[in-house]
Formats: C-alpha cells, sequence, structure tokens
C-alpha cells in the first residue's frame, strides 16, 4: 500500500469527518472531491470507502441521540432512496468504464452546485413537507449516492427548511447518510464490487473517523453556522473548479 496515497487519502477524511460531524452533511462531497482532484484513487473506489466510513460516523455521532431523530421523516426518504441507489451505482459503472473524463466533469459540476445550495438560506416551512416531497428529495439523494456517494445537497436542502430543531435536522441527516451507506455497501458486494484494498482502506480509516466523529461532537468549533456554511461552501466550488477545469 503506498503511503504516498494513504496518508492523504486519511487526512482528507478525517477533515471531512469532522466537517460533517458538526454540520451534518459534506462529508461525501469534501472526501470524493478532493481525493479525485489529486488523482489518489479512482472514484467507484473512492465511492465504497465514503460508504464504509459515513456508516462509523453516522453510528457514532447518533449514539445517545436516537431520540431527537424524526423517524417518519427518515423512512419516508429512504424508501425512496434505496431503488434510487442502484440506478446511480449502474450509471458510474458504465462511466468509469468509457467515459471518466465525463464523470469526473459531472461530479466538478454536481460539487459547485452542491455549495451553491449550501449558500442558499430559503425561509423555514410554518409546517413540515409533505410526504411525495420527502419522497421526491430520497430518490434524487439516492441516484447522488450510487454515482458518487454524495446524498448531502438534495437533503440538506429540504431539511434545513423544516420547522424542526437543529438537532434533529443534523440527526435525521446523519441516519439517513448512515442508512444510505449501509444500502449502498451491500449493492456493491452483491454485484462482486468490493475488492480487498478497497476494505483495507476502510479499517485503516475507522479509528480516525471514530476520532474526528468524537472531537466534532464534543469539540465543535466556536463559530456561527452561517460561517461554518459559508467555509464549506468555498472549498466545495474551489474542489468542483478544479475538477471541472481539469477534464476540459
Amino acid at each position: 500500500m503506498d503511503l504516498l496515497i494513504l496518508l492523504p487519502f486519511i487526512t482528507i477524511i478525517a477533515f471531512a469527518t469532522y466537517v460533517q460531524t458538526v454540520t451534518g452533511f459534506a462529508l461525501g462531497m469534501i472526501v470524493m472531491g478532493a481525493v479525485t482532484t489529486f488523482d489518489l484513487v479512482p472514484i467507484a473506489f473512492t465511492s465504497v470507502v465514503i460508504s464504509i466510513v459515513t456508516f462509523i460516523n453516522g453510528a457514532v455521532a447518533l449514539k445517545g441521540n436516537y431520540k431527537a431523530v424524526d423517524l417518519k421523516r427518515v423512512v419516508i426518504t429512504c424508501s425512496a432512496m434505496f431503488p434510487a441507489i442502484l440506478g446511480g451505482l449502474l450509471v458510474l459503472d458504465y462511466m468509469s468504464s468509457d467515459l471518466n473524463s465525463l464523470l469526473q466533469v459531472l461530479l466538478g459540476l454536481t460539487i459547485i452546485v452542491a455549495g451553491l445550495m449550501i449558500m442558499l438560506k430559503p425561509e423555514p416551512m410554518t409546517k413540515p413537507s409533505g410526504t411525495l416531497m420527502f419522497a421526491g428529495s430520497g430518490a434524487v439523494a439516492g441516484f447522488m449516492a450510487g454515482l458518487f456517494s454524495m446524498a448531502g445537497p438534495p437533503l440538506v436542502y429540504l431539511f434545513y427548511r423544516q420547522p424542526f430543531e437543529l438537532k434533529t435536522i443534523r440527526l435525521c441527516l446523519l441516519s439517513i447518510f448512515l442508512l444510505s451507506a449501509v444500502g449502498r455497501t451491500t449493492l456493491v458486494g452483491a454485484q462482486g464490487g468490493l475488492t480487498i484494498d478497497m476494505l483495507t482502506f476502510s479499517v485503516i480509516c475507522l479509528p480516525i473517523v471514530t476520532l474526528f466523529t468524537w472531537l466534532g461532537k464534543n469539540y465543535p468549533p466556536n463559530v456561527s453556522p452561517t460561517t461554518l456554511r459559508r467555509l464549506a461552501f468555498f472549498l466545495l466550488i474551489i474542489i468542483g473548479a478544479s475538477l471541472v477545469v481539469k477534464n476540459i
């Protein structure tokens, strides 16, 4: 295993884990974008590691906080998400073999749009969205999870509009990401897409994920949510633009 690949990979994982723990989103976007920008490993490889890491991050962050999760909305969202994950995986398999440059451009554009969505400040709704809205967002998020292990953007936008406590929003997102990670990893395994290297990378990352999830949970940065969103926005725009420029 090449340390010149493993060490920067672990560093990116650590940073993204901390960010996701304190905000409820961004792990997949940061890891996928940064790893692909630096050509550390292929997109399909990174997406598997992200799924396994997301599971650990969610499990640690949710420990002791289950009562704050809006179980009904999580179930509705995930019921539409799981079938869509398979569709995203099929597109990823096709594009990885024949259209890799186009796949990276698509990834870059997706990250840029995600960054813009993070900066949007829609008015909070006076009552929760209906079942169809949660299911529709879940389907879009599922396709993105299958393609890039990045289910965040549509779900972050939807949940942050709901009249819920901030803690409930963050934990709902972490719950959904955890479940999508389980579903995606299971489907990839059923397709025979898991390799020893993928599992080895994931196992090596697990202590780092556990540590930085704990740090984010117990020692969040002393900055406002608005500042965190702006920092995430600028980082994602830089990563996304780099991918697009590199492959045009």
